[in-house]
């Protein structure tokens, strides 16, 4: 199973240029960066499911996660880079699939896309998107991109979205694209989206029901034809495990890749966390 490691990189925490190389240093395999835009100071929708308390302060502060990747991969040669999660809807995607694309070379094909629908009603009122509506928007979103990625000249046509047939350099060095990987709770539509047109799941460790998502995973995939063993299964915010038991037990549901959260603090607050996770490489 592969360790990654994710956290929410701001103007207060470990940089992000040092923290992957103290990761590629350490043998880990990937780092994540989350993204918020910005948080309307009105609060209309409540943190998490209303008992989390506060939003934290992190949540305030994110760097750009394409700007803070694109630095990563500056400074490393191994390490994968990944988004947890970008928020696609609220996102123009010919701009998008060119970040992507352009990230993913500049790496050597070292770039992975995790997706979500997001949460904060307000904040996408502020995008000009409408949130019951923002599902589909992200689904068309993902199949303009791939479109971009692998036609030289790509054209869309979908109910939010048109695109007429254009050309737009460059690909991405990873054929036929990046990964595209769903997070968040697998209810059965967004099953529905992962047995379309992405190539994994990374539900959050402790807070999504892993059992019952794959369950609808896998019957969307048969409904469509498409076998789930296609898919990378991954878990984002893992909890550290105690033992080999609980890594066992990931490793039995099909789980290949592990991401363990670090505080959003200051290098040292980090690196210490960060070499007592590097047990669980090998």
């Amino acid at each position: 199973m592969d360790i990654g490691i994710i956290i929410f990189p701001t103007d207060k925490t470990i940089q992000p240029m040092e923290l992957a190389q103290a990761c590629e240093e350490r043998g880990f395999e990937s780092l994540w960066f989350p993204e918020h835009s910005h948080f309307p100071t009105s609060r209309e929708t409540p943190f998490g499911d209303g008992s989390f308390g506060p939003l934290p302060e992190e949540y305030l502060r994110m760097h750009d996660q394409f700007i803070a990747l694109t630095a990563c991969a500056a400074v490393t040669k191994k390490l994968r880079l990944g988004t947890g999660i970008t928020q696609v809807a609220q996102r123009d995607p010919i701009w998008l699939a060119k970040e992507v694309a352009s990230l993913d070379m500049i790496s050597g094909g070292r770039f992975e896309l995790g997706v979500g629908y997001g949460w904060c009603v307000e904040q996408m009122r502020n995008h000009g998107l409408d949130f019951k509506q923002r599902r589909e928007i992200l689904r068309e979103h993902c199949l303009l991109m791939k479109e971009l990625w692998t036609k030289d000249e790509a054209s869309f046509e979908g109910e939010f979205v048109k695109f007429e047939k254009s050309w737009a350099w460059p690909k991405p060095v990873t054929k036929p694209h990046p990964p595209i990987l769903m997070g968040g709770a697998a209810g059965p539509k967004t099953a529905a989206h992962i047995a379309e047109f992405c190539d994994g799941w990374m539900p959050l460790g402790g807070l999504h029901d892993f059992d019952s998502g794959w369950a609808n995973i896998t019957r969307a995939c048969e409904k469509v034809g498409r076998d789930p063993a296609s898919l990378h299964l991954g878990v984002y915010f893992a909890i550290p495990p105690e033992n080999a038991d609980q890594v066992n037990s990931l490793a039995d549901k099909g789980v290949k890749r592990c991401i363990l959260p670090l505080p959003a603090e200051g290098a040292d607050k980090v690196l210490p966390i960060l070499d007592q996770y590097a047990v669980y490489i090998d």
